[in-house]
């Protein structure tokens, strides 16, 4: 499989992990839209949210658990983040891997870029 991100849970491509179980891998954007800016991906491949089956939804379960872990583990838990799931084409999906953005460390106001940012 040609997946970025399957390449990042094998360890085919470095990433600077914040937090990994699992299921699930937390790690920093390349490509940062905010002071704090780390992808949520599950293990298991899945191109995007409409292709969640029945027996993903505990893995869904998961990724949010690990995203408000890593919200709680970099400190921005008590100010506020974004989470944020691009789904296909017009959501500018651009990792067919379904992930989630976690963003804070600043008032996100006027923040954009998240489409580009993927690794």
């Amino acid at each position: 499989m040609d997946c970025l991100f399957c390449k990042i849970v094998n360890g085919d491509i470095p990433s600077k992990k914040v937090l990994e179980n699992d299921k699930v891998l937390v790690f920093h954007d390349i490509q940062p839209a905010a002071p704090v800016h780390v992808l949520v991906i599950p293990k298991k491949h899945i191109a995007s949210m409409n292709d969640v089956q029945g027996e993903d939804y505990e893995l869904i379960g998961e990724i949010h658990k690990a995203a408000q872990e890593a919200a709680a583990q970099l400190g921005i838990a008590e100010s506020g983040y974004r989470l944020i799931n691009n789904c296909g084409r017009d959501g500018e999906q651009t990792v067919h891997h379904l992930h989630y953005h976690v963003l804070g460390g600043a008032r996100l106001g006027a923040l954009t870029g998240i489409s580009n940012s993927h690794a």
